[in-house]
C-alpha cells in the first residue's frame, strides 16, 4: 500500500535484522523487562496487602 512492501515482508526483514537470540537473554527488549517486573511487583504487593487485611482486620462487631 502506497509503495510499501507487504506486512509479511516487513516482519521478515525485521527478524533478519534482529538475528538469533543469544542463550541466557530472556528479555532482549528493555521496556518489556521493566513492564514485566513492575507488573509482578504490583501483583505481589496487592497480594500481601490482601492477606494482611484478611488476617489482621478484625472486621465489624469483633
Amino acid at each position: 500500500m502506497f509503495g510499501r512492501p507487504p506486512i509479511e515482508e516487513r516482519i521478515a526483514e525485521r527478524l533478519r535484522e534482529r538475528g538469533d537470540l543469544t542463550p541466557g537473554r530472556v528479555f532482549p527488549h528493555a521496556p518489556a523487562k521493566m513492564l514485566f517486573f513492575v507488573s509482578m511487583g504490583v501483583v505481589v504487593v496487592t497480594h500481601v496487602i490482601a492477606l494482611c487485611m484478611y488476617f489482621v482486620d478484625a472486621g465489624p462487631g469483633r
